[in-house]
């Protein structure tokens, strides 16, 4: 934390390392659903990838809602120097957009188990569906989740794209600011 007369240049430890383990967590999620389509569905293997990505997922979620509170507890570091105005404009809504559809995504994930009649594991849990089922409203719920997972990935890239901008051509201390152990400048 900053000190009198001291300006912060990076984010804090804690949220530099919930940054980091949010993005292993969503990769994880991101990955889960993807080698699951490799292998029969009902096998052990399906089932692991499937309860992989739902615990994955809820974690996310959690992490993002701390994070959403550190965020507001601490004032972001400054950029230096400071980029153009439109820059950090599209930088506030890219986080916006993270923030939701990463928030967005667990919600609407159980809200497919509930409606799709599918009892779920968290943690071992079972989670039985609270909702009664509806094909219509499930397949609306899943269209709407899958859009949003699509665009998370064109987010992600987008984000790390600009970091790797600031760093390398705009040469300020963008990326600096969210890595461990490296001083800002």
């Amino acid at each position: 934390l900053a000190s009198k007369g001291m300006t912060m240049t990076k984010f804090s430890k804690l949220q530099i390392r919930l940054h980091w383990l949010t993005l292993v967590l969503i990769a994880v999620t991101y990955a889960a659903m993807e080698l699951r389509g490799w292998f029969p569905k009902d096998s052990n293997a399906y089932l692991a990838m499937r309860a992989t990505h739902y615990n994955a997922g809820v974690f996310v979620w959690l992490l993002m809602f701390f994070r959403l509170g550190l965020k507001h507890k601490y004032k972001d570091p400054n950029i230096v120097p400071q980029p153009p105005r439109w820059q950090m404009y599209t930088a506030k809504l890219m986080h916006i957009a993270l923030y939701a559809i990463f928030l967005a995504l667990p919600m609407l994930g159980i809200a497919l188990m509930a409606y799709g009649g599918k009892s779920w594991s968290l943690l071992g849990f079972t989670i039985s569906p609270f909702v009664t089922a509806d094909g219509g409203v499930k397949t609306t719920i899943k269209d709407i989740h899958e859009i949003l997972a699509n665009a998370g990935y064109f987010l992600i890239a987008f984000h790390a794209a600009a970091a790797l901008f600031h760093h390398y051509i705009q040469k300020d201390n963008t990326l600096l600011r969210m890595m461990p152990n490296k001083k800002a400048q």
